[in-house]
């Protein structure tokens, strides 16, 4: 798709929502063109959003930026209305039934975990850098946990005492042959089975839990969430990861933090780096990246001549942890409604 395509597509959007909302004529139609239009899930911006992927590199920086541009219209629009009904004399009979000078018992409204929060807006940052979600199942098999990453047999990574291997049906113990199930450690392997099925060019991310065996305390907890990211092209190289960790982090946490990448290793990038992000005055790291090793573009069936590609995983709740000044990673599991209800 053009970008010219993409900007006209969003214009008519913005025009066609604010007619919608403004012919509202009471909350209830309102409110399901907002979700109409605002969805979360199946929204018609949200579709547009995904077609943010098929243009050009060059021209992804406006797509991004117009996108974010019309949601802000679109979202005002919404303000608008609302206002309207609650103020003007649109308002129905039904909405006058309730009184709310009148003293009751206080309501106890719902809202979405912190942990829910900051995965929704990773995914919508990383949709405005072009980068789609993809999603793979926690129950795991060796190939893709390990050997498809480059984790040879003898690695660490591998002990049983620091995964969760499962049992079979006939076996009540882990049964460790030569493809073990486990509960997946990390969400590389999403990149693993996106590449088996598709050929570059690739841009996506998977968010979702993972697991190890660690002792809960204030910075571990047995299971947790990841944010993967893929990009495999021709030409890629670790400029453009360093460039993306950046417009990301700035995004997430602000035009004025800084951010820095020093050398590590991964079995599954060469070469690998960490990335870490300056806050409160002092370096904090918060995830590996790196070039993906030739040796896992082969295991998926590319030729690592042709094409080339970075990864990078980064903690959601150590982001969510950062955002909302949280001191203790167990804080986000207790279930606690005193706790939730601060954000």
């Amino acid at each position: 798709m053009s970008l010219q395509q993409f900007i006209e597509q969003l214009d008519e959007l913005a025009q066609s929502a604010r007619q919608s909302f403004m012919g509202a004529g009471d909350s209830e139609e309102l409110e399901s063109a907002r979700v109409e239009y605002l969805g979360a899930k199946n929204g018609r911006l949200k579709t547009v959003q995904k077609q943010l992927g098929s243009i050009e590199r060059d021209d992804k920086p406006l797509a991004g930026k117009k996108l974010n541009e019309v949601k802000q219209e679109i979202q005002s629009s919404f303000d608008e209305a609302s206002e309207r009904l609650v103020s003007g004399p649109a308002r129905t009979e039904r909405d006058l039934r309730i009184d709310a000078t009148l003293p009751g018992p206080s309501q106890n409204i719902g809202r979405l975990h912190p942990i829910t929060q900051t995965i929704d807006e990773l995914r919508d940052i990383m949709g405005r850098l072009g980068f789609s979600p993809a999603e793979g199942p926690e129950i795991e098999d060796d190939w893709h946990n390990f050997k498809a990453l480059n984790i040879p047999d003898i690695h660490p990574a591998r002990d049983p005492l620091d995964n969760f291997y499962l049992a079979t049906a006939k076996n009540t113990a882990p049964a460790l042959g030569d493809n073990p199930l486990l509960m997946r450690t990390q969400t590389s392997t999403v990149q693993i089975r996106v590449m088996e099925k598709r050929q570059p060019p690739i841009r996506i991310i998977s968010l979702g839990r993972v697991y190890r065996p660690d002792t809960a305390d204030a910075t571990h907890f047995p299971m947790f969430h990841q944010m993967e990211g893929l990009m495999v092209d021709r030409g890629v190289n670790l400029s453009d990861l360093k460039t993306v960790i950046k417009l990301f982090a700035t995004s997430y946490l602000g035009d004025e933090v800084p951010v820095r990448v020093r050398p590590s290793f991964f079995p599954f990038t060469e070469p690998s780096v960490e990335a870490d992000y300056y806050w409160n005055g002092k370096w904090v790291e918060f995830g590996g990246a790196g070039v993906v090793d030739p040796n896992v573009l082969a295991a998926v069936g590319y030729d690592p001549d042709e094409v080339s590609g970075f990864a990078f995983g980064l903690g959601v709740e150590r982001l969510c942890m950062i955002r909302y000044q949280i001191t203790d990673i167990r804080y986000l599991y207790t279930n606690d409604v005193r706790f939730l209800r601060q954000f």
